[in-house]
């Protein structure tokens, strides 16, 4: 399986499933390759610390929506790689039904809290807020829907009562580092599912 990953920030996901390729822990999936829409992101270093393949594509700062002529070169730049799975790790742009369309039952994301709770930007900030007990992480399927596909896997985490923020958030992302390759792994051994 040929696993193609978009993400806009540091690349810890990325890494993780990098570092779970190395170990042999990603069953049938390989990366081969990783998008960016941000030149300075992190992830881009990443890949080259891992010789991984890179493309970025230009995009307005100004909204999270891809406009058109973002959406055809975002198109051509995954075409490059002919991947078998798209992975959006942390990728913080809105895909649009176009592009799903042209990669139908292909694309899933990772999302830090465990929908349907929770959609959307700053989600662990908003349930350490509203003050649940239990969040964690979402893999789904993409869909037209923001954070609205069919849920793959997820990972409870609690929260403890002296837990600040940023411990909280170090928490579920330490949990996104192990679900997200287990979930490329278990895909990448069940050729026939579908989103």
């Amino acid at each position: 399986m040929r696993v193609l990953v978009l993400g806009s920030g540091q690349g810890s996901n990325a890494k993780a499933i990098l570092e779970a390729q190395n170990n042999l822990l990603l069953g049938n999936a390989q990366v081969v390759g990783i998008i960016s829409n941000i030149p300075s992101a992190g992830i881009i270093d990443i890949a080259e610390e891992y010789s991984v393949p890179t493309a970025l594509i230009s995009c307005s700062k100004e909204t999270g929506k891809l406009e058109i002529n973002e959406t055809e070169d975002l198109t051509q730049k995954i075409k490059m790689f002919s991947p078998d799975l798209i992975v959006l790790a942390g990728f913080m742009k809105i895909i649009p039904s176009d592009l799903i369309d042209i990669f139908p039952n292909k694309i899933i994301n990772l999302h830090p809290s465990l929908l349907p709770s929770f959609k959307g930007l700053n989600a662990i900030e908003r349930a350490f807020n509203y003050g649940v007990k239990i969040s964690g992480c979402t893999v789904h399927c993409v869909n037209a829907g923001i954070d609205d596909g069919p849920i793959i896997a997820q990972a409870p985490v609690r929260r403890m009562d002296t837990d600040t923020l940023e411990i909280y958030t170090q928490k579920i992302h330490a949990a996104e580092h192990v679900v997200l390759p287990l979930t490329i792994a278990n895909l990448s051994m069940n050729p026939n599912y579908q989103c």
